[in-house]
């Protein structure tokens, strides 16, 4: 077994700029998923990792053996402090991949819902919005300027493989895309919108989330036809958007479903 020592490898190159540096993700159109359940969730999508490191101390475990005989690509093997040095996190499992981004050529108008975040910059929200956004059925993501890139690092592990029931645009013209989507677009406010039990909620709807603390810029607050607030009887100020996002989903969710 041969194993890759070298931090000036130009593949270890790559992947470590594919890791730490946005601009370099969309130049190349490629990006590394780190962890199992990933590169799983990954390959259970039907598509195929561009290729695949394991580090030298998990290199034989059987669960990754065999993640890459299902991938069908044949892994480097890296010394087990140059794979720390590429994947972003202290404790790594050991197994990493390179992918293509998939397209995000999806069609708004054709989508029965979709989200719009509008700069949210916090990597943690963005991703827990997408992985909420796909548990509860959406399968379209539209991401603003501003907003945290949705193939980072931090961003894959929050959403937990949502990104590969989805399609997600990216430095997206918000208000084109509300046009696009043709349906109603729901924002919400801390105060003073219609409570999310009493909003109408039918036909085709299009979440518009905003940037921590500022919330939605008021221009493109100004083209939604439903203002809703998450009644707080706690007193608190406002919900994280994350949070927030979670039970508007859900709410829309659960009445498209009821008999």
């Amino acid at each position: 077994m041969t194993v890759i020592t070298s931090r000036d490898n130009p593949r270890v190159r790559r992947w470590r700029d594919l890791m730490r540096d946005a601009g370099e993700r969309r130049k190349q159109g490629r990006a590394i998923i780190e962890g199992e359940n990933l590169i799983a969730a990954f390959l259970e999508s039907g598509r195929e990792v561009e290729s695949l490191m394991l580090s030298k101390a998990a290199s034989s475990r059987p669960e990754f053996v065999a993640l890459a005989t299902q991938s069908g690509t044949a892994p480097s093997v890296l010394s087990d402090q140059l794979f720390r040095s590429i994947v972003d996190v202290e404790t790594p499992a050991g197994i990493a991949a390179e992918i293509a981004i998939p397209s995000s050529a999806g069609k708004l108008e054709s989508a029965e819902s979709c989200v719009l975040l509008d700069a949210v910059q916090d990597t943690g929200n963005v991703g827990t919005i997408l992985r909420s956004a796909a548990a509860f059925g959406i399968r379209h993501a539209v991401l603003g300027k501003g907003c945290a890139d949705a193939w980072s690092p931090k961003v894959l592990r929050a959403a937990a493989g949502a990104h590969f029931s989805m399609q997600i645009s990216e430095l997206a013209d918000l208000a084109a895309a509300m046009t696009e989507f043709g349906g109603r677009i729901a924002c919400t406010l801390p105060r003073d919108g219609v409570p999310l039990a009493n909003a109408d909620l039918s036909g085709r709807i299009g979440w518009l989330f905003g940037a921590e603390g500022k919330g939605v810029h008021g221009a493109l607050a100004a083209l939604a036809a439903l203002k809703v607030t998450i009644p707080m009887p706690g007193g608190a100020e406002s919900l994280n958007v994350a949070a927030a996002a979670a039970i508007c989903l859900y709410e829309h969710a659960r009445r498209r479903i009821a008999p």
